[in-house]
């Protein structure tokens, strides 16, 4: 059987079907109706199910359910959340349209549904994709064209599945965004990426503040390392103790920025703050004045 592109979408890979006026095949009772195996969403908005469902014993099932046959029984293709609200709502039977589906196109519209109707979780994705490329032997450049996303939108979702396994649940409880992620998981030892995360959450800090904290950081080991072998030192300064290195690293903790105790006597010295933005000085300023 010759694979339809899903090019465009879930209509697309429906050969032209609009799924939101597609007519009913027949009706078929709920019990006959398996969940999709490939559902790439694991979490459900019940507050969203519960208003749907309202909806459903108001108004019925509006669009039909998508599935394809199984011996005597039906197996959802799209239309999961409709599947749970009329399951909620009691219903006995719905509306379906049957497709001839193979397993790699199921799959396919369950991504294609999620990803551009539901607004997958950016872990949830990932691992959808994951499972896909690792079920039918493709590469990233052929699930995009056959999503029609772009490759590097695959890869960088994929990659998110590198993060350790307390900054994906961040992800999935949505504590930071896809674009936090990215930056978090340009830090490699995998303890300081998730004390990274937790003050990420903690502060709240913005995208922009992350990556400055990530680059001053960075910046600090640095120069912490050249400080340990002697090379930092200058104009007679006053070496630095392990409680003054202490202090500035849990300063920098603190505000999120690269932060330097200069020592010029035993009882002198000052603070060195670094912003790279207004809005970055203004951050600062604000934890200041606290």
């Amino acid at each position: 059987m010759e694979k339809k592109r899903l090019g465009r979408g879930l209509d697309a890979l429906l050969g032209g079907i609009d799924t939101e006026v597609a007519q009913p095949t027949g009706e078929v009772a709920l019990d006959r109706i398996q969940q999709n195996p490939f559902q790439p969403r694991k979490h459900f908005d019940k507050d969203e199910i519960a208003a749907l469902s309202a909806s459903v014993k108001s108004h019925g099932i509006l669009q039909p359910l998508v599935v394809r046959a199984l011996g005597d029984r039906y197996q959802l293709i799209a239309g999961e959340r409709r599947l749970r609200a009329a399951q909620e709502a009691g219903l006995a039977s719905v509306p379906i349209h049957v497709v001839d589906f193979n397993d790699q196109q199921a799959f396919e519209a369950a991504l294609a549904e999620n990803i551009q109707r539901s607004d997958l979780n950016p872990i949830e994705k990932a691992q959808g994709f994951r499972d896909y490329i690792e079920r039918f032997g493709i590469n990233h450049e052929q699930l995009a064209q056959r999503l029609g996303l772009a490759r590097s939108s695959i890869t960088n979702l994929v990659n998110l599945l590198e993060l350790a396994p307390e900054v994906q649940d961040g992800v999935r409880l949505n504590q930071i965004s896809e674009a936090h992620a990215k930056l978090l998981k340009g830090v490699k030892n995998k303890e300081r990426q998730v004390a990274m995360f937790k003050h990420v959450v903690a502060m709240g800090l913005s995208v922009k503040a992350t990556e400055s904290l990530i680059r001053e950081q960075r910046d600090g080991t640095t120069e912490s390392d050249a400080e340990t072998n002697g090379t930092h030192e200058s104009n007679g300064a006053t070496s630095k103790t392990a409680h003054i290195k202490g202090v500035e690293e849990e300063l920098k903790q603190k505000l999120a920025t690269f932060v330097e105790i200069k020592l010029k006597a035993k009882d002198k010295g000052q603070f060195v703050l670094r912003f790279d933005s207004n809005d970055d000085f203004e951050r600062l300023l604000e934890v200041l004045r606290k």
